[in-house]
């Protein structure tokens, strides 16, 4: 009788186009899906309140879809390693499944998982094309190990060969186990969410997909960095806990139009940011290039741009969205981003950390290089690159929609005035705390 195979899931919780869950099944034995709460994540680092409401809720939706299947979502908390290994010797399972990851902490969780395993005799199977499109290193540079540059990354990145997207399982047997708990939202984490943050798993993804390839995507080239039309696809939370998959999502989009092959070049992009990670880990904190920036500390400011009260609108209606929803359009991040690593010259380590806690889908490979790629330190061809506030406002808000949408305080004002309110007075709302670059 073929052993069971444990499924471990990670940042894939989905059971379409899924390489863990496929293989495991493939095997020819009972298939355990096992989740593990990492005590390492959830309590020593302290897993932000909106990210812990939306994993609660695609590990119920996941459970949903997998008894479907016949099988049902195990889950334990603990030491990640000891969990599996546990798991594996209860239910007999020769081999552990997992999705390959860029970050150092995944990596490391990787080798303890495997030394763990092999004490026992167990095999623990990476699987690489899961948590991206391509692989980092499969479309390295001859003679390098990852593109520091987006344009030659995305046109190899264009022409690379794709996998096929992979079915559900047909039916799933689970051995004799004890399930364990699906936790609630609270049981995650300590503090106060977004009140309108939005949740949900594969089964809420999926339909989003259906709607947004249907629909949304066709005026995407046009209108994804208008901030008052909302018009980018909000599956970023579900491609970062792996609800969805990027493989599926580019097999799906036609990049034969404009809307599908702008919407094309953003997956790319999220493909590129892995694999700089992936080849240069300390790029998480560190900076990818040394430009040797003299930042300045400033307390009051940094705490006006958390507040979202800078008195730069375009600036702190982003900041307003993003603590009420837990996520803003990336147009509003990088305006955001720019004020304060290059208007406020405070470092980008703390602006990347503040929205660590409150972006739903703060992807460590994303966040981190994006805030370098505005503050001059990553892989912009541009470094000294500076977003003005209000040409991007008057671009990308002209008529204030946005702005009027997230700032009460400035609600009655003509489109017009919204974005300079020290040209008159307006009650609640705080004079800008620097001069406005460029003027």
């Amino acid at each position: 009788m073929t052993a069971p195979a444990v499924a471990l899931f990670t940042r894939d919780l989905r059971v379409r186009d899924n390489p863990v869950l496929t293989a495991a099944y493939r095997a020819g034995g009972a298939v355990v899906p096992l989740f593990v709460l990492d005590e390492a994540i959830l309590v020593r680092r302290a897993c932000p309140p909106n990210r812990a409401h939306f994993l609660a809720t695609a590990l119920s939706e996941l459970d949903t879809e997998l008894r479907a299947l016949g099988g049902r979502l195990v889950v334990r908390s603990g030491d990640v390693a000891e969990q599996v290994a546990r798991v594996a010797a209860e239910t007999g399972a020769a081999t552990v499944h997992i999705a390959a990851d860029v970050s150092a902490y995944s990596r490391g969780r990787e080798e303890r998982l495997r030394q763990r395993l092999s004490r026992d005799r167990r095999e623990l199977c990476v699987h690489r094309h899961s948590v991206t499109v391509l692989a980092p290193g499969e479309s390295a540079p001859a003679g390098r190990d990852h593109y520091a540059v987006f344009t030659p990354y995305f046109h190899r990145w264009t022409a690379a060969q794709r996998r096929a997207p992979l079915r559900a399982p047909r039916r799933l047997e689970l051995p004799a186990i004890d399930p364990g708990a699906l936790p609630r939202p609270g049981d995650l984490a300590v503090g106060d969410r977004s009140p309108d943050l939005s949740v949900g798993g594969e089964t809420t993804g999926r339909r989003i997909v259906r709607d947004w390839l249907s629909h949304g995507i066709t005026e995407y080239a046009r209108d994804s960095d208008d901030l008052a039309a909302d018009a980018t696809s909000h599956l970023s939370p579900y491609l970062h806990f792996g609800c969805l998959s990027p493989a599926e999502l580019v097999h799906r989009t036609n990049g034969s139009t404009a809307g599908g092959a702008a919407f094309l070049r953003q997956l790319a992009w999220r493909d590129f940011h892995h694999q700089v990670l992936a080849a240069r880990p300390r790029a998480a904190w560190h900076d990818y290039r040394d430009r040797e920036i003299r930042w300045r500390t400033d307390e009051q400011a940094v705490q006006a741009w958390t507040q979202g009260r800078t008195g730069f609108p375009i600036v702190d209606a982003g900041m307003r969205q993003l603590h009420a929803q837990g996520w803003m359009p990336n147009r509003a991040r990088l305006i955001a981003a720019s004020f304060l690593a290059k208007s406020l010259r405070v470092d980008w380590r703390i602006g990347a950390r503040h929205f660590r806690y409150w972006l739903v889908d703060a992807d460590l490979a994303n966040n981190q290089l994006n805030w370098q790629w505005v503050a001059g330190t990553g892989n912009d061809t541009r470094p000294n690159r500076v977003l003005n506030p209000l040409r991007q406002a008057d671009r990308y808000d002209p008529d204030g929609s946005y702005v009027r949408r997230w700032i009460p305080e400035l609600a009655d004002l003509e489109s017009l005035a919204v974005h300079r309110p020290w040209r008159s007075t307006v009650a609640h709302y705080p004079a800008p705390i620097i001069e406005c670059p460029g003027m």
